[in-house]
């Protein structure tokens, strides 16, 4: 599938307000597969924002007056329209991330599952009865509490599930009642662009989903904003950490990097750990938060583990992101891959062996493993985000415990086991968001609670999660 069967915009607007409008300046858009530039963006300054959150506030009263029904049904219709449009909206975004054509419409048919989720979430938003008789004095009294809409929520996106990161954010911003001012990542506007033109065929009311494009400075205006009272942000640590000094006193949810890690212990389905491995280290060419990244195995098993994976990960297949055979494809830059080959090509030069790839191949860099990784390499410490896997050996369950935990990061975390007191001791022990036992840590449902600790993030996302941080609880109470 070479053939680009939707015609790219030669300028894309921003949408602010229900309108399309361009700006004074543009920028291109390159196909990460070849560096080709396919398209031109509208660039929006703090003029842009400014405009897209007064909209968003002229907007409040109808969103929140919006019932909890008609909310439901702006998102469930959304969501049949991204399914209708699956095709042409998949090749849009392999020309903007440079992912294969699979994935991205894998990512479509998510986000269509967590507007979805985003409806249940709210026809069910409710607040609790309080028994307030249980307190001396609290007799011939009524109390409960409702939830309302927060306000205007500023969302800002990451380029590697440009869609789903969205409906992330857009989804249970809807269901509470709130307009939103989305800032997708500058590499990848496309699909942010579209979900806004579906948001408005599925008859959400106009300021109630506003894009734009833009530098730092838009990104630190909308989270700066004293009318903007929530920021969910995706992204890196660093970005992450800033964000959180300069809101101040608003919330922030911030879903952020990982090194994440997989254990192997002796006496798991090896064979399982393998090919899921090989899912969770280069999908999406190892670009997500919860990739596979560091793998530390038995040493009973640790050899047999390493030859069997290298393996696996050779008869990958690289490629053009819209051919249908291909597996592995390039990253968001070329920028990125020089990055990655260079962290791998440290770690090799400090020791580390190289058991499969490492090669960058036009602007491809192979699926990648090392074995004998040291904690201290940057392929270890840091977020790789490519497709590397580096593994090394343990030999007590304690032991290799207190590795995964030596990071700043904690995401989610694979324990591959079948002694019932290591997974408990892992689940009790291990520093992490999310534990995920037979299984990698790059499983993720979409209406569960995500989220990290430590370096990784604060808050979590996941429909009805998200809409309890983007409601506000009201008591009431009755004297009667």
């Amino acid at each position: 599938m070479t053939q680009l069967k939707v015609g790219l915009e030669k300028v894309y607007p921003i949408y602010i307000g229900g309108k399309w409008s361009n700006t004074k300046e543009t920028y291109p858009l390159e196909f990460p597969y070849n560096g080709e530039v396919v398209t031109n963006v509208a660039l929006a300054t703090t003029k842009e924002a400014e405009e897209a959150v007064d909209s968003a506030i002229s907007a409040k009263k109808v969103m929140a007056e919006l019932p909890l029904w008609k909310r439901a049904e702006i998102l469930n219709r959304a969501a049949d329209l991204l399914i209708e449009r699956q095709d042409a909206l998949a090749e849009l975004m392999v020309y903007e991330t440079g992912k294969i054509f699979r994935d991205t419409k894998t990512e479509i048919a998510r986000s269509a599952s967590t507007l979805r989720f985003a409806a249940d979430a709210a026809r069910a938003l409710q607040g609790d009865m309080i028994p307030i008789d249980a307190m001396k004095g609290g007799e011939g009294r009524l109390m409960f509490t409702i939830r309302e809409p927060i306000g205007v929520i500023g969302a800002i996106t990451g380029f590697n599930f440009p869609l789903l990161l969205a409906a992330h954010k857009v989804g249970p911003a809807i269901a509470g009642g709130n307009p939103t001012v989305l800032k997708p990542a500058p590499q990848t506007p496309l699909s942010s662009f579209e979900l806004a033109r579906i948001f408005e065929e599925a008859g959400l009311p106009k300021g109630g989903l506003s894009v734009i494009t833009g530098d730092v400075e838009v990104g630190e205006y909308l989270v700066k904003h004293p009318n903007v009272p929530v920021i969910s942000f995706t992204g890196s640590s660093e970005v992450g950490k800033r964000i959180s000094e300069i809101a101040r006193y608003k919330k922030v949810l911030l879903e952020l990097g990982s090194n994440s890690a997989t254990i192997i212990d002796k006496d798991s389905n090896i064979d399982y750990a393998i090919d899921r491995c090989v899912v969770g280290g280069f999908g999406a060419s190892g670009q997500s938060c919860i990739s596979v990244q560091r793998v530390y195995v038995h040493k009973e098993y640790y050899e047999e583990f390493l030859e069997r994976l290298a393996a696996k990960i050779n008869n990958l297949k690289i490629g053009n992101p819209f051919d249908e055979d291909t597996d592995v494809s390039t990253l968001i830059s070329f920028e990125a891959t020089s990055r990655v080959s260079g962290w791998v090509r440290e770690a090799v030069e400090s020791g580390a062996r190289l058991l499969a790839g490492g090669e960058v191949k036009g602007r491809i860099l192979e699926p990648t493993l090392l074995a004998d990784v040291t904690s201290d390499m940057k392929v270890s410490c840091e977020e790789i985000f490519g497709p590397v896997i580096v593994v090394s050996p343990f030999e007590s369950f304690t032991n290799v415990v207190d590795l995964v935990n030596d990071s700043r990061y904690g995401l989610q975390t694979g324990v591959f086991t079948n002694n019932i007191n290591n997974a408990f001791y892992a689940i009790k022990n291990i520093e992490s968001g999310g534990i995920n036992i037979n299984e990698i840590p790059s499983f993720r449902a979409d209406h569960m609670p995500y989220g990290g600790v430590k370096d990784s993030g604060i808050g979590k996302e996941g429909p009805k999660y998200s809409l309890e941080e983007m409601t506000v609880e009201k008591l009431v109470s009755f004297r009667i």
